[in-house]
């Protein structure tokens, strides 16, 4: 912890002498940035995926799991009774919470984008559509399904879980395509720092050479680069974070008309995650530039 707590000083303080060993412009620095603010832009929305992803697999999961819908078929002079005892049968069914019958405008709402606004509900044969909403115990589906087709013979119960279960898959693997999207970025920037570093320790080896004859160590020649490719990641990490943030804040949004990827984004405390990955990124590139140093410096020897 001490040590850390040395590195760290080090890192922020800086040494004048020392900085100079690391060339402050030209083809590594620019790399380094660039590696940093791409990397972090990407990690953004990997992010942004990775939660969103989640978010519609807890809706999916869980919200949507409480929920089924009756499917009254019958001729239209029945349709009227078979769905009032349909309602009669959910009002004494344990678990239940509540059960209503949609009406023609919430159908004809749900068939607008198919058949237009103008559709006229009683023009064609589509069954009542029943809502069920299920209390915390859940209701006995099976048996359920037996009254109904007893007294109702219309009535086609669906819980939603043949396509609910395949979407919360299709959720989760998102979520986890995002974390795994996120690792990879991480250890491409891991990469780029590690030959940016080896190629700055390469071009400066007479200036080390020198450094050596006067009396630097190894460890003091190390920290100089570490220091400036540590901050170099930093700063271009927190531009692309910015500009990945600020990007995700233009998407569209669930409100509006025609909207593409609505979901996509960060809601509440989640707009705090993505400020990790300048420091993350700051991280990895101290580590990276650290072992490419000594490897370098070893070589070098």
């Amino acid at each position: 912890m001490k040590m850390l707590r040395t590195a760290m000083q080090a890192l922020w303080s800086g040494d004048r002498q020392a900085d100079r060993v690391v060339p402050p412009s030209g083809f590594t620095a620019q790399l380094t940035l660039f590696a940093a603010a791409t990397m972090a832009f990407l990690a953004v929305f990997a992010l942004a995926l990775s939660l969103a992803s989640g978010r519609l697999a807890d809706i999916w999961g869980q919200q949507l799991a409480r929920t089924a819908t009756i499917r009254v078929v019958a001729p239209v002079d029945q349709r009227a009774a078979q769905t009032s005892a349909a309602l009669r049968i959910l009002e004494t069914t344990k678990g239940v919470a509540s059960a209503r019958a949609l009406t023609d405008a919430e159908q004809q709402a749900l068939l607008a984008p198919w058949f237009g606004a103008d559709l006229a509900i009683d023009a064609l044969p589509v069954p009542r559509l029943i809502e069920i909403v299920e209390d915390s115990d859940g209701m006995d589906v099976d048996g359920l399904r037996l009254r109904l087709a007893a007294e109702v013979p219309g009535a086609v119960l669906d819980n939603h879980s043949r396509w609910r279960e395949p979407l919360v898959k299709a959720a989760s693997r998102l979520r986890l395509l995002g974390w795994v999207s996120t690792v990879l970025i991480v250890a491409s920037l891991a990469a780029m720092v590690t030959l940016a570093a080896h190629a700055a320790l390469s071009a400066n080896a007479q200036v080390i050479a020198v450094l050596r004859l006067v009396g630097a160590t190894d460890g003091y020649i190390a920290q100089a680069f570490i220091r400036r490719f540590t901050l170099r990641a930093l700063a271009g990490a927190a531009g692309g974070t910015a500009v990945g943030m600020l990007a995700i804040l233009l998407l569209p949004t669930s409100t509006d008309t025609g909207a593409f990827l609505t979901g996509l984004g960060f809601q509440g405390w989640h707009w705090l995650v993505p400020l990790i990955v300048p420091f993350l990124s700051g991280g990895v590139a101290f580590a990276a530039t650290g072992a490419a140093a000594r490897r370098t410096l070893k070589g070098l020897a």
